[in-house]
């Protein structure tokens, strides 16, 4: 059973703030920079959809997003935001049920494979990875074990309260860069933040 966030909507965004300040939004809006102009987006697990309107700043025009949200009261948040003259493909599905004949210059997944064990990681991951056009960027954000004794009570804590709320099927941080460094994927850019606990980065496929 895949993992739906409707029970945490009117509180996510808050309780991301409180946990780790501006920290996750600073992590996804770095990533914005290599969205190249009137491009075919794939934005997995978009939330709430601030970040609709952080791209409408960088693109106020020209692109069109295909934005795969699993709850359906983070959709109807989502739906609210302002994405300019930008076309918005709302899709209230699990981004393994987009297309195989569907392609996109560009993926965006933010902090969606913790949700995930290391087997259904490395399915979604493939699915997604065939969406994507040969040299085209895919943007991840994500946590990633840093050894730190803080950031694995954080993470700890993290996982039991959305595995209690959401449903979330992980136990642990799966190796989500493995994923990326198996599929041969090459680093265009990356950089860290909250103490090096938060990893995004550019690839080109």
């Amino acid at each position: 059973m895949a993992a739906n966030y409707d029970n945490s909507a009117w509180f996510y965004d808050r309780l991301s703030r409180l946990v780790y300040g501006k920290a996750l939004v600073l992590s996804q809006v770095y990533l914005l920079k290599h969205i190249p102009k009137n491009s075919n987006i794939l934005i997995a697990g978009g939330g709430t959809g601030w970040i609709l309107e952080e791209i409408t700043r960088v693109h106020p025009s020209g692109l069109t997003i295909t934005y795969a949200e699993i709850s359906p009261n983070m959709m109807a948040l989502s739906k609210k935001r302002n994405a300019g003259a930008n076309k918005v493909i709302f899709l209230n599905e699990p981004v393994e049920n987009i297309k195989a004949d569907q392609l996109y210059d560009l993926i965006f997944t933010p902090f969606l494979f913790d949700n995930f064990t290391e087997q259904t990681l490395k399915q979604v991951f493939t699915h997604i990875h065939n969406r994507l056009k040969s040299g085209g960027i895919w943007l991840n954000t994500d946590f990633r074990p840093t050894g730190k004794w803080w950031h694995k009570f954080l993470l700890k804590s993290m996982i039991i309260f959305f595995r209690t709320i959401c449903g979330i099927e992980a136990k642990k941080l799966p190796d989500i860069e493995r994923q990326f460094e198996q599929h041969q994927y090459q680093v265009i850019d990356q950089k860290s933040f909250f103490g090096e606990f938060i990893l995004s980065t550019a690839y080109r496929k």
